[in-house]
């Protein structure tokens, strides 16, 4: 028999991936039947651990063992940004998913298609219900993965209705909160803990135009994996509107930034050091600098990156105060006010 000569149509996402991003390719993989969702070659530590246990019952596909035809069309999830594959045509065209707004204009033959939400696999959930996607255990459990992770186990301020209506229907279609909470709170390894504990010792406050932002730096001899799981520990303890990472790396130096607040647009800064990201979440891999360096300039970004608070004085209307007796009813404060 002669191999296909069928172009293939691929599923990608980003490289160190987290949940999200798996999700969304298995999501995509159930609406879109031939398409083929490929694995990146960096994933963080718990999705490893998570397929070495269910990789076989999983439709993925690893880079090296994808069938040698060429890739005229991709789908790209969770990430506006692809690396092509070999096979693939420079002239691809290809579908973006995810759940940030579009950050840039798209090449020729390019579509975007995304909405506000906590995490990009609640979009995808959302038109498997639509169109009566059935799912296995596993399958509804990898998919709660990718809404808790993204969303804090639906605590954190980005977390919306929506979320919250993918997470019930998943759990309706077997998901299993024991085997999520088991990779969610992978432990940090001794290279992850030392570093841990060198951020939040070096923690400086900060506040820009009233807002409450932290700035954490370490330097360590060899590199270490996935800080931003670290972000999220020290997210978690400070509780700030603002949270930038630096670790210098050797020869290179990696910032890492979360917001919760709109008026802190990390995706701006972060694009400033020759990163990228969204508003809420992005990073940036910094060259030929050092740690003070780039932390005094980071101070000078956050002071004209930064909107203000609103002030009571922008608020407050002026002129003669106004009192108002205990006894006084709401409809008179209202007339004192016209």
């Amino acid at each position: 028999m002669q191999p296909s000569t069928q172009p293939l149509v691929v599923i990608l996402t980003h490289e160190h991936t987290d949940f999200d991003a798996l999700a969304s390719l298995l999501a995509a993989a159930r609406l879109y039947p031939h398409s083929v969702p490929v694995l990146p070659r960096q994933m963080n530590r718990n999705l490893e651990a998570f397929l070495a246990d269910y990789a076989e019952l999983l439709p993925f596909v690893r880079q090296d063992d994808l069938p040698k035809r060429r890739i005229e069309e991709f789908i790209a999830v969770d990430t506006q940004t692809i690396q092509p594959l070999r096979g693939m045509s420079a002239q691809a065209t290809g579908l973006i998913i995810d759940h940030h707004p579009l950050m840039r204009e798209l090449p020729a033959g390019w579509s975007f298609w995304g909405e506000e939400a906590g995490a990009t696999t609640t979009l995808l959930v959302e038109r498997l219900a639509e169109h009566g996607g059935t799912l296995s255990p596993i399958e509804a459990t990898l998919l709660l993965l990718g809404i808790y992770e993204d969303t804090g186990a639906l605590s954190y301020a980005t977390t919306t209705p929506r979320d919250m209506r993918a997470a019930a229907w998943l759990l309706e279609r077997g998901a299993n909160l024991l085997v999520v909470n088991r990779f969610l709170h992978h432990p940090l390894t001794d290279e992850q803990q030392q570093l841990y504990e060198q951020l939040a010792d070096s923690a400086q406050p900060y506040q820009f135009q009233g807002h409450a932002v932290i700035i954490a730096s370490a330097s360590v001899r060899t590199p270490v994996e996935e800080i931003s799981t670290l972000a999220h520990k020290l997210y978690d303890l400070y509780e700030p509107d603002g949270l930038f990472i630096l670790v210098e790396m050797g020869n290179y130096l990696q910032m890492v930034a979360r917001s919760t607040s709109d008026a802190i647009d990390v995706g701006k800064i972060a694009a400033a050091f020759g990163g990228g990201g969204h508003s809420r979440a992005a990073a940036a891999l910094v060259r030929e600098s050092s740690l003070p360096s780039v932390f005094e300039s980071l101070v000078y970004a956050l002071q004209s990156h930064i909107r203000p608070s609103i002030t009571v004085s922008q608020i407050m209307s002026y002129g003669t105060p106004q009192t108002l007796a205990p006894t006084d009813t709401i409809a008179t404060a209202a007339e004192r006010g016209r």
